[in-house]
């Protein structure tokens, strides 16, 4: 079956960044799933991986804006540790989900940095600014169900509603 819109795709693949250091790994026993087509994955793995089938290799390389986009400096802020909750363990990696006074969705930002009583938090993604190097192999395809087109993902052994 083809990879294409509005289906479940499973691959494994090693992820390195442009130095070739390995970030990611994700092998046979535990494969990687995603909906095709709703941007659950960078635009320019889910470009290449279009048409494949179960069995296909791939081995690519993306620049920052096919990826993650580039690094924004901007997304930076210094918080005061005393903004957060006394028993939060703040450690770089952190994600934080910071919500407008005024409502709305808010926005994901990681801890950086814990300087004293300074906290750094960056929006950007992790990857953000990095050239990425996929090496891997599509090992699985199947029609996605319409719950998993309503919610834009695929449901898997490691997804779970609550």
């Amino acid at each position: 079956m083809e990879v294409l819109k509005n289906r479940v795709v499973g691959v494994t693949y090693i992820l390195r960044d442009g130095k070739g250091e390995e970030l990611e790994r994700r092998e046979e026993g535990e494969p990687f799933y995603y909906l095709h087509g709703h941007g659950n994955i960078i635009p320019g793995l889910e470009d290449t991986l279009s048409g494949f089938e179960p069995g296909d290799e791939f081995d690519v390389e993306f620049e920052p804006e096919e990826a993650y986009g580039e690094y924004n400096p901007n997304l930076q802020q210094r918080v005061s540790k005393d903004e957060f909750p006394e028993d939060l363990d703040l450690k770089p990696g952190l994600p934080i989900q910071l919500i407008p006074e005024e409502g709305g969705a808010g926005m994901v930002f990681f801890v950086k940095e814990v300087a004293g009583d300074q906290v750094v938090l960056d929006g950007n993604a992790p990857l953000a600014g990095k050239r990425l190097h996929f090496t891997g192999k599509v090992v699985d395809v199947r029609e996605a169900t319409e719950e998993e087109i309503d919610h834009g993902h695929a449901h898997t052994g490691d997804h779970h509603h609550h």
